[in-house]
């Protein structure tokens, strides 16, 4: 990698201009990636790549009448000081607050390469451009910093909650759904056939588990999101398999009371608890009522913690 320092003004200018070019580039990804959930700020993005496109003609016009027609081949990653950028094909689908954080990353980054390049030269006409240019970059950082601050439109905003039922709450409830009824039964079989705390425990914290593991695995594999938008299966796995180890959890610390009755009370109430909190998601972000969503949730973990006991009284 070469030093900046060591850099001569025809580098310099060359790799200005492929700074401008890979910023574009960006930003037109941003733009479609950007464009079916959130238009407005995709419309926003794309002006920004119109603009650096401008900024890439100047240093053309510039470095053409001084240095002629062959641009040498300067990478950001060549030289030394930049930040690693990551692929933006490999974050898809975008999120909307990481794409301004970054934006406004890569400006503050390239007015700081502008305000150092026009310090390195003697010419006056780069360094009148480098300037300007340092200040337009300085401009859009301020650009990006207004679209993250920006409030969405009615219909964005529908998109943006739709795309976090899709890709947080669905994942999380079906979790927090399975870790809290699904470990009951053996949590509770545990205590009815020990009496024993500390077994009981065990038994509680290997079934969340095991159960997280399991459920997060299941819903990384059950589609890798490119159709239904539901975001990276990875980190879908990741959110569901953590609320079932949670919703297991819940219920089984009380077990660390030495006492196995009180330890089964405290229990009996903490699921009451995850019941009835289980409820109140399915009837906020799913459309259930709180009829409907009391009967299910509580009739199924009912069921479930009777079939616990009576398998661990026999």
């Amino acid at each position: 990698m070469r030093s900046f320092e060591s850099l001569s003004e025809r580098e310099v200018l060359a790799l200005a201009i492929s700074l401008e070019e890979e910023d574009a580039r960006i930003y037109a990804d941003f733009a479609d990636g950007l464009k079916e959930n959130y238009p407005e700020q995709a419309q926003k993005f794309d002006t920004m790549r119109r603009e650096e496109d401008g900024h890439r003609h100047r240093l053309l016009d510039l470095y053409k009448s001084r240095f002629g027609d062959h641009v040498p081949h300067f990478r950001r990653e060549d030289v030394k000081g930049f930040v690693n950028r990551r692929p933006v094909w490999l974050v898809r689908p975008l999120g909307l607050k990481a794409v301004q954080k970054t934006a406004e990353s890569m400006e503050v980054e390239t007015r700081r390469f502008y305000e150092a390049a026009c310090r390195r030269t003697n010419d006056a006409g780069i360094r009148q451009l480098l300037g300007d240019l340092a200040e337009e970059e300085r401009n859009h950082a301020h650009t990006a910093e207004e679209i993250g601050a920006t409030k969405l439109s009615e219909d964005e905003s529908a998109r943006s909650k739709r795309l976090f039922i899709l890709q947080v709450i669905q994942p999380g409830l079906a979790g927090l759904m399975d870790g809290s009824v699904s470990t009951l039964a053996p949590l509770f079989a545990a205590a009815f056939a020990t009496h024993n705390s500390w077994s009981t425990f065990q038994v509680g914290l290997a079934a969340s588990v095991g159960a997280g593991i399991s459920m997060g695995f299941a819903e990384a594999l059950s589609d890798d999101g490119s159709l239904t938008g539901r975001g990276h299966p990875w980190a879908r796995g990741f959110v569901c398999g953590l609320m079932t180890t949670l919703g297991g959890i819940g219920h089984t610390l009380p077990y660390l009371i030495r006492n196995v009755h009180t330890a089964t009370g405290v229990a009996i109430a903490v699921v009451i608890v995850e019941l009835n909190i289980i409820a109140w998601i399915r009837h906020k972000y799913m459309d259930t009522s709180w009829t409907s969503a009391i009967i299910q949730v509580v009739l199924g973990g009912l069921l479930v913690f009777l079939v616990g006991i009576l398998i661990g009284s026999s």
